[in-house]
Order: structure tokens, then C-alpha cells, then sequence
């Protein structure tokens, strides 16, 4: 995505080297409208909450609202920073309002990083006077790559609508990653034109078909951010509730399953799919417990088909199952079922080495089946490997 009609009318991003990373890489980010935009926002249920989340939160609370800018910095979570990290926010969002022309209540601040740590203002100042010179339509890939913490590339996605008006997105996440509202960073924006209540309540249902479907290592962040602006600049009006969502949906499942693959040591992508399940909830709880268990987990790092962990996640998952009634299988990438390891809540008489084989490929899955109603869901996670506790032991050092 480099050409510029990939990306949506009236809107400019751009991504910058300030000195907040050690390493030289970009670390600094802003997307701009020519114009106001109607925003909808989803933050962390976290109750320590960064704060850009409570400032982002303030703004958004108001009836009247609207957005011209996002600004994300990294290096600096600005999380448990107390009243100061809040007065670094807002002068933040006053100095790239000065830059833009807009009032300081017109931009959203973003940040990720190390919690406890200071915003450092002077490179931020540096950086934003550049953005404002670097900013461009087709700036997204660097935005993408300058909100990265421990990415190991950048996640960028769009989609043009034969209608005439498109949807562009960038998120961050690879460790922190848990499914529960949003956990990453993530601005989507469209040159549609969209009512804020619609955009709102078709943002967080394409959230919890996407965002909220996601485990990396079952720690939710601080700071943990999704943004979706309307500028109407295609002059396009979307009224069709169930159209934006299937738009937003597919621009955020794509951006959630690229976080689960670049998760933190990550080297399998992993569909949980609960079915015959008495509840949506119930499914869903199941689920999260599989996908998060580090036990779970391991074993789909070593290829190991040990599937008494997945059974004993679900039975401490809160859920009244009853094991004599579970079937679990190994599905292929495509999701289909391949290899049936439990019947009956015993085991079935499957090859092992094909088990194996089949858990040593870069995509597949597992479907447990409850057999206690008829529904469903799934959640997308990965294996827990070696490397990221590599990652995570040195993560300041």
C-alpha cells in the first residue's frame, strides 16, 4: 500500500526518528485531517489506566467532539505518571494543535512503552515540528512502522469500497495482549462520511469480532487504544449499520490476526473454536482459558498433542462442563477438523506422529467441543515460546 488512493481522502500521516527509541528507528507518529472528523473510540478495562487513556476518555465524553488529529508516541507508556503525566498529555495535544492549526481538544494523544516512565517533552516538540513538514496521504506505512514497541514489522491495512470511499488502518501490539476490548494500539480512518453514535456502536462490534478475540501472553495493557475517525471527504454517507460493520470488521480482524502472529517469540498461530457450548458466554470463557493458558501454550510451542491441558483449562475455566460429554479435535489451517484426540472426554485412537506433524505447521487449530448446546465462538492465539521470555526478562535492560 504506497500509492496514495489506497489511502483516504483528506487525511495525512507521517512517522518520525525523535530520539525516544535507543535504537534511531521511527518512534513517533501523527495523523491529521483537513477537516473535523466524527470519532469513536474503545480503551483498556484496565483500572490503571495510562494517561492518554483517561485524557482520550475526557475528550470523547463530550457531545460535541470532534477530531482533527492523533498523535502516538513510543518509549514512554505515560502510565501510573500522576498528574504530571496528565499536563504532559495536554501539552502534547497543545503542541500539535499549535502545528495544525486546531484546538488543543481536537487531538488525541496515543502512547506506548515502559510504565512509570516520564513523557520526555523536548524530543517529542523536536518530532512534532517534523511530522508537521512530513506529513502526506500516502505517510501511513511510516505512522505504521512508529508506533512499533517489540513488532517485528509494521501492521498496516486497508480497503477501497467500490461506493467511493476507503478505510486505512495501523495497530500496534505484540506482548500485553489479552481479549478483552481492544489490547494494542490501533487508529482506523475513512474518508466516508459516518454519524458518530453509528460509528461507535459499529466500532465496538467489529471490536468483538476482532480485538477482543486475541491472546498473545493474557496481559491486558495500560494504554490499550482503538480509534476510528470520519472525516467524510469522498463525500460518500454510510447509514447501513450492518455495512460498517462488515468494513470495520474486516479491517480490524486483519490488523488483530497480524498482532497474534508477530506475538512477542510467537511461532504458530493458533484458532481456539469452542463449540456446543449452553452460551455465547460460556463458549467464549472457555476459550479465553484454553488460548491463555501458559501450559496450553507450551505445548503448542513443542508440538506436543498433550491434550489434557486443554481439557483441565476448560474444566478451571469457570464454566460447569461436564467431561464426559467433551470431543476435541486438531483442525488444519483451512479449520476444518483433522484429527479427533478426544471422545467422550477419553482418547480417541489417533496417530500420534500425524498429531505431531500437524502441530508443527505454522497455522492450525483446536475445537472443543462442549456438548452441551449449540453455541460457538473461537479466539486467535499463539504459541509461548522460549524467546518471549527472552523478550519480556529484558525488556528495560
Amino acid at each position: 500500500m504506497s500509492n496514495q488512493e489506497y489511502f483516504p481522502k483528506g487525511f495525512r500521516a507521517a512517522g518520525v526518528a525523535c530520539g525516544l527509541k535507543r535504537d534511531g528507528q521511527l518512534d513517533l507518529a501523527l495523523i491529521a485531517s483537513d477537516r473535523p472528523c466524527a470519532a469513536a473510540a474503545l480503551f483498556t478495562t484496565n483500572r490503571v489506566k495510562a494517561a492518554p487513556v483517561l485524557y482520550d476518555q475526557e475528550i470523547l465524553a463530550r457531545t460535541d467532539a470532534t477530531v482533527r488529529a492523533v498523535i502516538a508516541n513510543t518509549g514512554s507508556a505515560n502510565a501510573c505518571t500522576g498528574e504530571d503525566g496528565l499536563a504532559r498529555t495536554r501539552h502534547t495535544a497543545q503542541t500539535v494543535a499549535q502545528a495544525l492549526g486546531c484546538a488543543p481538544d481536537e487531538v488525541l494523544v496515543l502512547s506506548t512503552g515502559v510504565i512509570g516512565l516520564p513523557l520526555p517533552l523536548e524530543p517529542i516538540e523536536r518530532g512534532i515540528a517534523e511530522l508537521q513538514t512530513e506529513l502526506s496521504r500516502d505517510g501511513w506505512p511510516f505512522a505504521a512502522q512508529a508506533i512499533m514497541t517489540t513488532d517485528t514489522r509494521a501492521k498496516l491495512g486497508g480497503l477501497i469500497y467500490p461506493e467511493g470511499y476507503i478505510f486505512t488502518g495501523i495497530a500496534k501490539g505484540a506482548g500485553m495482549i489479552a481479549p478483552n476490548m481492544a489490547t494494542m494500539l490501533c487508529v482506523i480512518a475513512t474518508d466516508a462520511e459516518i454519524e458518530r453514535d453509528l460509528l461507535q456502536r459499529a466500532l465496538q462490534r467489529a471490536a468483538d469480532a476482532s480485538f477482543n478475540r486475541i491472546v498473545v501472553d493474557g496481559d491486558m495493557s495500560t494504554n490499550d487504544t482503538v480509534i476510528a475517525l470520519a472525516n467524510g471527504a469522498s463525500g460518500v454517507r454510510v447509514t447501513d449499520e450492518d455495512a460498517l460493520v462488515t468494513a470495520l470488521q474486516a479491517i480490524c480482524t486483519s490488523l488483530a490476526q497480524e498482532i497474534v502472529r508477530d506475538g512477542e517469540g510467537a511461532t504458530k498461530f493458533v484458532t481456539v473454536h469452542v463449540t456446543g457450548a449452553p452460551d455465547e458466554d460460556s463458549a467464549r470463557q472457555v476459550a479465553r482459558a484454553i488460548a491463555t493458558s501458559a501450559l496450553v501454550k507450551t505445548a503448542f510451542y513443542g508440538a506436543d498433542p498433550n491434550w489434557g491441558r486443554i481439557l483441565c483449562a476448560a474444566g478451571y475455566s469457570g464454566v460447569e462442563v461436564q467431561p464426559e460429554r467433551m470431543a476435541l479435535w486438531l483442525l488444519d489451517a483451512a479449520g476444518e477438523d483433522a484429527i479427533q484426540l478426544v471422545e467422550r472426554g477419553e482418547p480417541s485412537d489417533y496417530d500420534e506422529q500425524a498429531a505431531i506433524a500437524l502441530m508443527q505447521e505454522p497455522e492450525w487449530g483446536v475445537r472443543l467441543d462442549l456438548g452441551l448446546g449449540k453455541e460457538s465462538t473461537w479466539v486467535w492465539t499463539c504459541d509461548l515460546s522460549h524467546e518471549y521470555v527472552s523478550i519480556n526478562g529484558h525488556y528495560r535492560t
